[in-house]
C-alpha cells in the first residue's frame, strides 16, 4: 500500500500488486475500479482481480481516487457532478506516486483498464490524459452522457450523479463537463473495447460508439462483444 497527495490536498491511498520474484522495468497495468463508489481493496473477485493482471509479469496498480469508499463519506460524496474532474487528478498523481514508491515499475509502459465507471474514466482518460498510456481497455464504459442518461435501466443512478435528468440545464452542464464524447478529437491511444450485448446497466451501443469513433479516427483498435453476458 502506499499514500499520496491527491487532489485538494487529501490523502489518498493505492495498491501495487506484483508477483514473487519480480524484477525491474515491470510495465503496469494500471486499474481502475468501477463504482464509482467502490475500492480496490482487500477482496477476491473473477472480476476485475490485480493478481490475475500481475500474473503474466505486470505490476498492477490500483488508487482510490476521490469517490472511493472507505475514507468517509465526504470523501465518497466528493465524485458527485464531477466524475472526470478531482478522480483524474487522484490517477495522474498516484501514477507518479506508484513509480516513486517501487522502482520496479516502468510507468512509461503502462496500460490503463477500467469497467463501467472505470471504462467511463479510460474513455476520459483517451481525451485527456493521451499522452499516458500505451494502451488502453475500456469495457462497459459510458462513452455518451446524454445517451447514457436516457437509455440506461438505472436512470436514478444518474440523475443523482448529474443534479437531475438531462433535460433540466442546471443538470446539462454536469452531464456535458464529463462526457468523453466531447473530446473524440484529442483520442490517439489504441484501445480493447469489450461489452455484454445483456447489459441494460450501461447498454453495449456505448461501447459501439467508442469503437466507432477509435477507426474513424483511424486508433487501432478492436471490439468484444460478448452475446450472452450483462454488465457483469
Amino acid at each position: 500500500r502506499f499514500h499520496f497527495a491527491g487532489a485538494d490536498g487529501d490523502t489518498v491511498w493505492g495498491q501495487i500488486v506484483k508477483t514473487r520474484g519480480a524484477q525491474a522495468g515491470l510495465p503496469v497495468a494500471f486499474l481502475v475500479h468501477g463504482g464509482p463508489q467502490g475500492s480496490f481493496g482487500d477482496a477476491w473477485s473473477f472480476r476485475w482481480n490485480p493478481k490475475l493482471f500481475a500474473a503474466p509479469g505486470y505490476a498492477a496498480v490500483t488508487v482510490d481516487f476521490h469517490g472511493s469508499t472507505g475514507y468517509g463519506q465526504a470523501f465518497t460524496d466528493a465524485i458527485n457532478r464531477d466524475w472526470g474532474g478531482t478522480p483524474l487528478e487522484d490517477l495522474r498523481l498516484g501514477l507518479a506516486a506508484a513509480g516513486r514508491e517501487d522502482a520496479q515499475l516502468d510507468t512509461a509502459n503502462a496500460c490503463a483498464l477500467g469497467g463501467s465507471y472505470g471504462g467511463f474514466m479510460v474513455n476520459w482518460i483517451a481525451g485527456n490524459w493521451s499522452e499516458g498510456f500505451k494502451c488502453l481497455v475500456s469495457h462497459s464504459g459510458v462513452f455518451d452522457q446524454r445517451a447514457m442518461a436516457y437509455e440506461t435501466e438505472e436512470l436514478w443512478f444518474s440523475e443523482w450523479e448529474f443534479g437531475g435528468p438531462y433535460y433540466e440545464p442546471s443538470a446539462a452542464a454536469a452531464y456535458e463537463r464529463n462526457n468523453p464524447v466531447n473530446l473524440v478529437r484529442n483520442w490517439r491511444t489504441p484501445m480493447l473495447v469489450i461489452h455484454g450485448e445483456r447489459d441494460f446497466r450501461i447498454p453495449y451501443s456505448q461501447s459501439l460508439g467508442v469503437f466507432n469513433a477509435l477507426q474513424r479516427r483511424g486508433i487501432p483498435s478492436r471490439l468484444v462483444v460478448f452475446p450472452d453476458e450483462n454488465h457483469w
